[in-house]
């Protein structure tokens, strides 16, 4: 038999479901100026069964996370009942609620020609790693009990559903919390129109012209939550679809799944880069070398991760141990560039390169680089090289303060990415929607909008104070000192031919290195010779 759940317009009850025995949602005593009902219920990761009969068919049920179903009431209708049954045989804590709306209200999902549903208030969505896709059906203006519904399809004038505008809502889960009363308790900010106003983000508006689909970026780990609202502008009434959540990974898979999403790669390698870039950031401009070893490995590893990406379909893994590698030859590069040309401006070019990427990155990190204009692949990478380059150009006449800057403020950074490989931080985003964009045609078209709760603000806080102790540890120790190291190469020729002409130098009357080395082991040799005996070793002369 059926269980029983008695519900009130407008009240969240939590419920267990089960495949074996459904649970019967009633509704009783429903106002005469009610003319729609929408009834919903939302479960985190097991998909739930919600259907008008006992024996669900496909015209007449909606099987997923979030569902919900639109009861068109007849007139003099006083009661509503909804079936409720899981696909999983233990047990699947849920919340339902049923929300009425008035004949002068749009309904949501009432111009469907997509879904299997006659009325369709449902969010579809589908998530990869890069981004996540939300689509719905339009909506149809409202009507009282018994009339026909308005025609989806008379025109394109203000009195008909083309004058509908659907605004799109955002709203983030708090971070590092997976658990299930967490997302019961905050989906219930996002069901209702009121409370998706004053708890939501709006993201955008979508007239009845625009198609009913939009892509954001994903955020594994990370609970989200959509929803839509449907506005008549001439009466001034609104509706809300059935909001939807995601955590763009999965509870299921055994590995890479929503509680340990960092691969073991992913954190050696930004690990050792953390380490790399904590020693940076406090002595960068002291150790020279080491400062280009740096900033050379994360400007060919970038570009060449772009570059092996995009040409081949090898393995994360092992993408990413080419990537050091090539890191790796760069840096030496750099290294190897420097002692024998000895050019300061072709290194800080380099290294303002690298400075000008993190800050360009920053700058579309902001909501800025959610406005329509940057959709445009020309308009965006224009915009992004041409601040990216500012940077280098306005420091030209300060190598010594922008190397320093750079040392500080990107050495620090590789430090919060290796936190991010621990910890989520949306900080991580900065730089990793630039590569999303880079490898993805299609990531233009994602609203990149992340949650900045006090997880973030923490580790934003860990991220300026090493940036600025650094900096300011480098410019006091540097105040005195030449701005760069001497030419090497030219200084070693220098030494070299001084040591050759110089006969009263000391260095002049070195033996050759091959010299040196038999002497060396000249003296190994006799340190392990047997120590002979005391004593005269020759008859004595008469």
């Amino acid at each position: 038999n059926a269980g029983l759940l008695e519900l009130s317009l407008g009240k969240f009850r939590n419920v267990l479901l089960n495949r074996t025995n459904p649970v019967e949602a009633v509704i009783r005593n429903i106002a005469s100026n009610v003319t729609v009902v929408i009834f919903q219920v939302h479960a985190q990761q097991s998909d739930v069964v919600i259907s008008f009969d006992k024996n669900p068919s496909v015209n007449s049920s909606g099987t997923g996370v979030d569902k919900g179903l639109v009861s068109i009431l007849r007139p003099q209708q006083s009661i509503c009942t909804w079936y409720l049954r899981s696909l999983d045989a233990g047990q699947v804590l849920s919340t339902a609620i049923s929300i009425p709306y008035m004949e002068k209200d749009p309904i949501p999902g009432g111009c469907n020609l997509e879904f299997d549903l006659e009325v369709d208030p449902n969010i579809y969505l589908d998530y990869t790693l890069v981004d996540t896709h939300i689509k719905f059906a339009p909506a149809n203006l409202g009507y009282t009990r018994g009339a026909n519904p308005p025609s989806c399809d008379s025109g394109t004038g203000q009195n008909s559903r083309w004058r509908l505008h659907y605004d799109v809502y955002q709203y983030f889960l708090p971070e590092n919390d997976l658990s299930e009363m967490v997302l019961m308790s905050h989906i219930r900010k996002m069901s209702e129109v009121q409370s998706i106003k004053a708890n939501g983000i709006k993201m955008l508006t979508l007239t009845t012209d625009d198609k009913t689909n939009v892509y954001f970026s994903s955020l594994p780990g990370q609970g989200v939550i959509y929803n839509v609202i449907v506005w008549d502008p001439l009466w001034n009434t609104s509706a809300a679809y059935i909001p939807v959540h995601t955590y763009a990974c999965s509870f299921a898979d055994l590995v890479d799944n929503c509680s340990s999403l960092s691969k073991l790669s992913t954190k050696v390698f930004f690990t050792v880069l953390a380490v790399l870039g904590l020693f940076t950031c406090y002595f960068g401009h002291r150790f020279w070398k080491t400062d280009l070893f740096f900033m050379g490995f994360i400007f060919a590893g970038f570009f060449f991760f772009v570059f092996i990406t995009r040409v081949t379909g090898l393995g994360y893994d092992v993408r990413l141990m080419l990537t050091a590698v090539a890191g790796i030859t760069g840096g030496l590069f750099v290294v190897a560039s420097w002692w024998r040309f000895g050019s300061v401006l072709l290194c800080m070019f380099i290294i303002g390169l690298v400075l000008g990427f993190l800050f360009s990155s920053t700058v579309f990190f902001t909501p800025l680089g959610d406005y329509r204009v940057f959709r445009d692949d020309v308009v965006f990478w224009v915009t992004f090289s041409s601040v990216a380059l500012m940077i280098p150009v306005l420091f030209v006449g300060c190598p010594r303060i922008l190397n320093i800057l750079a040392s500080g403020i990107v050495g620090s950074y590789a430090v919060i990415l290796a936190i991010a490989c621990y910890v989520y931080t949306s900080l991580a985003y900065i730089t990793l929607d630039l590569l999303r964009r880079v490898l993805n045609d299609y990531f233009s078209r994602a609203y990149t909008n992340v949650p900045f709760q006090t997880n973030d603000f923490i580790i934003l806080s860990v991220w300026t104070m090493l940036a600025l102790s650094g900096v300011t540890v480098q410019l006091r120790r540097e105040r005195s000192k030449v701005p760069f190291p001497p030419h090497p190469y030219l200084t070693w020729k220098r030494e070299r031919e001084r040591r050759s002409t110089n006969v009263l130098d000391p260095s002049h009357h070195i033996p050759p290195l091959r010299e040196r080395i038999h002497n060396k082991l000249l003296h190994i040799k006799e340190f392990f010779q047997k120590e002979q005996p005391a004593g005269e070793r020759t008859p004595l002369l008469l």
